[in-house]
C-alpha cells in the first residue's frame, strides 16, 4: 500500500524529450533551475538527442519514459519541451507499469497525448509549463516568474480536495462564458492534440467531463476545423462543461470561438468558463488534469474551479 503526498526538499526529478529537442544551452540551465527550488533533476538522454523534429529516435524517447518510471528514486516526470512525438509513444508505452509507478506527468502543448493515456489509467497528471520551452526562456518577465513560482509551489504543496484553483491573471479568452454548473472529471489541453486522439483507444474521456482547451498558431479555419472535428464526434454533446485557456497568435480565435461554442452551450445548457490562466505563452499557471472538479461560472463576478479530491504530486511508499 502507498500513501500519496508533496515533493519533499531533495527529490529527483526526471527530465525527459519525449516529443522536441530543445537548445543545449537551455538544457544544460535545467539542473541550476530545480536546485533553486529545492529539487533535484536528473537529465535524461533523450534530452541531449535531436533526429529532425524529434528529440531521438522513438526508442530512446521511449526508454527514458519507462526508465522514470521504473527508477524507485524518481520522484515525478518533468518534459523537457513539446513540440511534435508522443502520439508516435503511446502504442508502445508499458501501461502496466504506469500504472504501479503512478508517477506525476508535467507538461503541456503535444504533451497532451501523455495527459490522455495517464487519466485512462486513472492517474493524475499536471498541465504546466515545461523545463526548457518556458521556464527557461532567454528573458524572463515578471509573468514568467509568476508562472515559474506556481509551479514549483504547486509541486511542493500539492492541493487537496476543497481548494479552488486561482482564476487570474486571465488569458485572451475572457470575454467567453455561459453560467452554469458542472462536476466531472477535468481532461484536455491542447486542442490539435484531444482533436488527433479522436478514433484511437487514447481519446480522453469525454463522457461528464469538464473539457479545457487551449491551442497557438492556428488560423481561424484551422480552428473551425478542429472544433467541428470535436462537434461531429460527440465530444461537446458529451462533456459537462467547457474551460478555455489562451488561444494565442491567431488572426481572429475570439469570434469563432464565440460563433462555434456560445450557441452550443447555451443550447444544450453547459457552463462554459473562458480566460483561464494556462496554455502557451503566459499566463500558464499549473491545472491538474484527471481529478474530479466543481465548474461553476455565475452570471456575473468571475467563475472558479474548486478540486473534489485531492491532488499529491508524489508517491511515497508506506
Amino acid at each position: 500500500m502507498s500513501v500519496y503526498g508533496a515533493l519533499r526538499e531533495g527529490d529527483t526529478v526526471a527530465i525527459i524529450a519525449p516529443a522536441g529537442p530543445a537548445d543545449a544551452e537551455r538544457v544544460a540551465l535545467v539542473p541550476a533551475l530545480y536546485l533553486s527550488f529545492g529539487l533535484r533533476a536528473r537529465l535524461f538522454p533523450s534530452c541531449h538527442q535531436q533526429r529532425g523534429y524529434l528529440a531521438g529516435d522513438d526508442d530512446c524517447r521511449l526508454a527514458d519514459l519507462h526508465a522514470a518510471l521504473a527508477d524507485p528514486a524518481i520522484a515525478a516526470i518533468h518534459c523537457l519541451r513539446g513540440g511534435y512525438g508522443c502520439m508516435r509513444l503511446l502504442d508502445r508505452i508499458d501501461t502496466t507499469l504506469v500504472r504501479s509507478a503512478a508517477k506525476l506527468l508535467i507538461g503541456y502543448s503535444d504533451v497532451t497525448a501523455l495527459h490522455a493515456l495517464w487519466a485512462r489509467e486513472g492517474l493524475p497528471s499536471l498541465h504546466a509549463p515545461m523545463a526548457a520551452s518556458d521556464l527557461l526562456l532567454p528573458s524572463l518577465t515578471p509573468a514568467h516568474d509568476a508562472d515559474r513560482v506556481a509551479l514549483f509551489t504547486l509541486l511542493r504543496q500539492g492541493l487537496r480536495a476543497g481548494d479552488v484553483l486561482p482564476a487570474a491573471p486571465a488569458t485572451n479568452t475572457a470575454a467567453l462564458r455561459v453560467a452554469g454548473r458542472a462536476e466531472g472529471l477535468l481532461v484536455g489541453g491542447n486542442l490539435s492534440l484531444v482533436a488527433a486522439l479522436l478514433g484511437t483507444p487514447w481519446a480522453w474521456p469525454a463522457q461528464g467531463s469538464i473539457l479545457f482547451l487551449e491551442d497557438v498558431n492556428e488560423e481561424p479555419y484551422r480552428l473551425d476545423r478542429l472544433l467541428t472535428q470535436l462537434r461531429l464526434a460527440g465530444v461537446f454533446d458529451a462533456v459537462a462543461g467547457i474551460v478555455l485557456g489562451s488561444f494565442t497568435q491567431s488572426a481572429s480565435p475570439l469570434d469563432l470561438l464565440h460563433e462555434m461554442l456560445l450557441p452550443l452551450c447555451h443550447r444544450h445548457g453547459k457552463p462554459l468558463l473562458g480566460g483561464w490562466p494556462a496554455g502557451h505563452g503566459t499566463p500558464n499557471r499549473p491545472l491538474p488534469l484527471g481529478v474530479r472538479v466543481r465548474l461553476s461560472v455565475p452570471g456575473a463576478g468571475a467563475g472558479r474551479i474548486e478540486l473534489l479530491q485531492d491532488f499529491c504530486t508524489s508517491k511515497i511508499a508506506a
